[in-house]
C-alpha cells in the first residue's frame, strides 16, 4: 500500500486524512505542485518547491516554507514507496480554520502539507507521434486575478474546461484572457512556431516592466526547461502575445506539462494545423527534453 508524507509523518493513503476544517477542503485556500520522478530523484523540484515557496509568500499563505527541505521530503517519499519513476504531488493548505471557533486567536497556525506518490500515467504513443486535437474553452482568464497565474486548488473551471473537451473526444482545451489573446491549456502551457521561431504568451514574470496588465499564465517548470533547450540549440524563443489568428496559421502547436512533456497538437477543432503531424521543432524539442529529464535525474547528488 502506498504512503504519504502528512505533516512530517508517513501514513498509509486511506490514513493520510486532513481536518474537516481544512482550509483547502473548506474553501480551496491552497496550492500545489505536480512533478515527475525519475530514478528516484524530482526532476527540476526545487524549481518546483520555488515556484510554491513565491506564490505563498505573494498569496499570503505561508512565508516559512523551505524549498530544499520539501525536495528532501518529496524524495523520501518516494524512497518509502520504493517507486523510482513516479508522480509526485506537493498539496499546501492554510491548515485549520476551527482555530478561531475553538478561542485560540493567539495560537500558532501551521499550514497543512501533503506529499504523495503515484504511478505515472501511460499515455498512448500515437498521441505523441500523430499529435492530437484540442478546443477552445468557453470561458476566459481576467488580466487582473492575481490569482490567475498561481497554481492553486481552485481548479475546477480549468477541470470543466478539460471535461467539455474529453467529451468531444479532444485532448485539451485552449484558455485565452479577456483580451483574446492565447493563454495556456486547461493543465499545460502553450507554445507555437512560426517561420522556425518559437513563440509562447508572457507568464507571471514575464510582463513588461511598469505594465498595468498581469500575465495570468503560469510560469510553468517543463515550460522553463524547453525554452532553455530551444535557445541552447539556436531556435529564436518569443514571449508575446498570440491572437487566434496567429495560432491557426502556425507552422506547429504544442503543450508541456509535467506528464505529458511535449505534446503535439495538430488541430484546433475542426482546423488543422501545419502540415496536420508532429513537425520538426516540436519533435526535436521532445526529445532533448526527454534526454534531459533522463541526465538531470540519473546525475548524481
Amino acid at each position: 500500500m502506498l504512503k504519504a508524507w502528512l505533516d512530517g509523518r508517513f501514513l498509509p493513503m486511506p490514513e493520510a486524512q486532513v481536518s474537516a476544517f481544512d482550509a483547502g477542503f473548506q474553501h480551496g485556500v491552497g496550492l500545489f505542485e505536480t512533478a515527475l520522478a525519475r530514478h528516484g530523484r524530482v526532476f527540476r523540484g526545487l524549481e518546483h518547491m520555488e515556484r510554491m515557496r513565491t506564490s505563498a509568500k505573494e498569496l499570503g499563505l505561508a512565508d516559512t516554507l523551505r524549498p530544499e527541505a520539501l525536495v528532501d521530503v518529496m524524495e523520501a517519499t518516494l524512497a518509502e514507496n520504493a517507486l523510482p519513476h513516479a508522480r509526485v504531488r506537493v498539496t499546501l493548505t492554510a491548515g485549520n480554520m476551527n482555530m478561531l471557533a475553538r478561542g485560540q486567536q493567539e495560537a500558532r497556525h501551521d499550514p497543512t502539507i501533503l506529499v504523495q506518490v503515484q504511478l505515472p500515467t501511460q499515455y498512448p504513443a500515437e498521441l505523441f507521434e500523430k499529435g492530437v486535437a484540442v478546443r477552445i474553452a468557453d470561458d476566459q482568464l481576467n488580466v487582473a486575478d492575481r490569482f490567475a497565474s498561481h497554481k492553486s486548488l481552485w481548479y475546477w473551471p480549468r477541470l470543466h474546461a478539460l471535461q467539455r473537451a474529453a467529451a468531444a473526444g479532444l485532448q485539451e482545451a485552449l484558455w485565452f484572457d479577456v483580451t483574446r489573446a492565447l493563454a495556456c491549456g486547461c493543465v499545460s502551457n502553450a507554445f507555437i512556431v512560426r517561420h522556425g521561431a518559437l513563440v509562447t504568451p508572457p507568464a507571471r514574470g514575464d510582463e513588461a516592466k511598469g505594465s498595468p496588465v498581469r500575465s495570468p499564465v503560469l510560469p510553468g517548470i517543463t515550460r522553463a526547461a524547453v525554452i532553455s533547450l530551444a535557445e541552447e540549440s539556436g531556435i529564436e524563443v518569443r514571449r508575446e502575445r498570440i491572437e487566434v489568428g496567429a495560432i491557426l496559421d502556425s507552422d506547429e502547436l504544442f503543450l508541456t506539462n509535467s506528464s505529458w512533456h511535449v505534446l503535439p497538437v495538430t488541430a484546433v477543432e475542426q482546423r488543422t494545423i501545419g502540415a496536420g503531424e508532429p513537425g520538426e521543432v516540436t519533435r526535436t524539442l521532445r526529445a532533448a527534453l526527454l534526454e534531459r529529464i533522463d541526465r538531470e535525474t540519473q546525475r548524481s547528488r
